[in-house]
């Protein structure tokens, strides 16, 4: 059984008002991390469903996951891990340089599927709003600090369905289709005195006086760069006269392709969870909301995250002034005891 890390109730070092900001926040480093709600089970059939939470990564997280997951009703909280079935994940993920993005993926027949786009977190330390609005005619909406980051369609950003269209296995390129736009030019030639070595012996070089065949071996100059090297000789390129283009693959129907109008539905949606892994703790989660009503969302997100997060940044503004000007006294003092 894994060591999962603890979640405190915490507002953090830095905060809009010292109650209304509580949230669990992640207390241990290199942790997994699982804790998960049940509610009354719903389906959102011919519905617009709402998944919205905040996300504060005060430690300035260099690795971690900052996202959440909707899991059928059935789920066995006591269990809950990785590799439990869920429905849709959702949130921000960090790891280094290289990834810094927002996971929106769906679970379709049993299979989990990530979107083809890529969205760029907040990797700051202040909190922020994340949304996620599925809509019933298969399309979504990405929010981030209640603004529209990405949105789209289903079908056309997951790889849910196979292809529509495919290439069509009865064609291929004619063997005389000539699609190279420049050619080698035929009545080019490589000059008589092109080929020089990369490396030659150091003409200025001399046997050191101390130098014992017996002992060393043979003596040999040193090699240095050639300047009279061109590299290898290549010939110049010219317009191809028989040039086609860029030959196309007609494309036909996919006959393993049908539609389907439930790509957004869920059936017992129950429990909403967290399930990650930080290397370095600090994360606050807080303003969890699923919901039927997108505008609902949107003024829930104003009333709670909306009325606290300026107070946030000027108090973690005033709390760095006050950090810079008490290293300088110590650096002044420092000074003083030197002198």
């Amino acid at each position: 059984m894994l060591d999962y890390g603890k979640f405190i109730l915490n507002a953090g070092k830095f905060y809009g008002d010292s109650e209304k900001d509580k949230g669990i926040q992640t207390s241990e480093d290199a942790k997994y991390y699982a804790r998960s709600i049940k509610f009354e089970k719903f389906n959102n059939e011919g519905q617009t469903m709402v998944t919205q939470f905040t996300v504060k990564h005060e430690q300035n997280i260099d690795c971690g996951g900052g996202y959440i997951k909707l899991f059928p009703t059935d789920l066995n909280q006591e269990d809950m891990n990785g590799d439990s079935p869920y429905y849709i994940m959702f949130g921000p993920d960090i790891c280094g340089a290289a990834t810094k993005k927002v996971h929106v993926i769906f679970n379709y027949k049993g299979k989990n599927h990530l979107i083809k786009k890529d969205i760029k977190c907040k990797d700051d330390e202040y909190t922020h709003l994340y949304t996620l609005i599925l809509n019933s005619d298969n399309t979504y909406e990405v929010k981030i600090d209640n603004k529209k980051v990405e949105s789209g369609s289903l079908e056309d950003d997951w790889d849910m369905l196979p292809a529509k269209m495919i290439k069509d296995p009865n064609f291929q390129k004619p063997d005389e289709w000539d699609d190279r736009e420049k050619i080698d030019d035929p009545d080019d030639v490589k000059p008589e005195d092109w080929d020089k070595p990369e490396k030659i012996p150091d003409p200025d070089a001399t046997k050191p006086n101390d130098w014992d065949t017996e002992m060393d071996g043979e003596w040999e100059h040193p090699l240095i760069q050639n300047i009279e090297y061109k590299g290898k000789w290549k010939p110049r390129k010219v317009e191809n006269p028989n040039f086609k283009g860029i030959w196309v693959h007609p494309k036909t129907v996919n006959p393993e392709y049908t539609p389907d109008v439930n790509l957004y539905k869920y059936d017992n949606i129950g429990v909403l969870g967290l399930d990650l892994w930080q290397v370095e703790s600090g994360t606050i989660f807080d303003n969890f909301l699923v919901t039927n009503d997108a505008k609902y969302a949107e003024e829930y997100a104003n009333q709670t995250w909306g009325i606290t997060k300026d107070g946030e940044r000027k108090m973690k503004e005033k709390l760095a002034e006050e950090l810079k000007i008490k290293e300088m006294d110590t650096v002044i003092d420092s000074d003083k005891y030197e002198l």
